[in-house]
């Protein structure tokens, strides 16, 4: 459980989106008490007036707090929600290793296994008509994580923790932009270990209030 109390707050965010899905299992996980208000990204929810008001920037995930105070960018939430809590290592070297996971989320494997994802499973575009390099850089980024789960269980220590969170919001719908877990089988092993941990699904429903 958290160190601190956090008052009641509210997730904004659209269910297909993985990186929606990291605060709001976080809060799950955590048992912090929150409302979810859908924003259809593909309708264009996150360009309303309404939405622009609560972030400029047009991007989904936001947490909002009772107090007015708003939180853009789904690891930054999720960490805020996790701080003091066994999500987040209390070893700073350990703590070092899990942000280095997050960075790396960021910049190596959401670029390439989310956005080949969208293109193929939302925008429906043939394989064709996507940048090759896509799979390329999916599959290494894949093969990364399985080599570093050759040896552990988890990302990072001996427990879950917001590095696996991050990492699983994509790696388990990898599929639905072709990639083929199933050759990744110590990736595939800890998809179901950390949705084990945070008692989810297979699906992502949407439900909640919709913006």
């Amino acid at each position: 459980m958290p160190a601190r109390e956090i008052t009641k707050l509210t997730l904004y965010g659209d269910s297909i989106s993985g990186n929606c899905q990291k605060p709001r299992w976080t809060a799950d996980y955590l048992d912090i008490d929150h409302d979810w208000v859908e924003v259809d990204i593909l309708n264009g929810g996150t360009q309303s007036e309404e939405f622009l008001s609560l972030n400029p920037v047009g991007q989904v995930p936001i947490a909002r707090w009772p107090d007015g105070r708003v939180l853009p960018q789904s690891n930054a939430i999720m960490l805020y929600l996790a701080e003091g809590s066994d999500l987040i290592p209390e070893s700073s070297f350990e703590r070092a290793q899990m942000n280095s996971w997050l960075f790396w989320e960021q910049y190596s494997h959401e670029t390439s296994i989310a956005v080949r994802r969208f293109k193929k499973h939302y925008l429906r575009l043939p394989d064709e008509e996507i940048d090759p390099q896509l799979m390329v850089k999916g599959r290494r980024a894949l093969g990364v994580m399985n080599m570093q789960l050759t040896w552990s269980d988890w990302l990072v220590g001996e427990s879950v923790t917001c590095a696996d969170i991050a990492l699983v919001a994509y790696t388990r719908v990898a599929h639905e932009g072709g990639f083929d877990v199933a050759e990744f089988p110590n990736v595939e092993r800890w998809v179901s270990r950390v949705e084990g941990a945070l008692s989810i699904g297979h699906a992502m429903p949407k439900e909640g209030v919709t913006l």
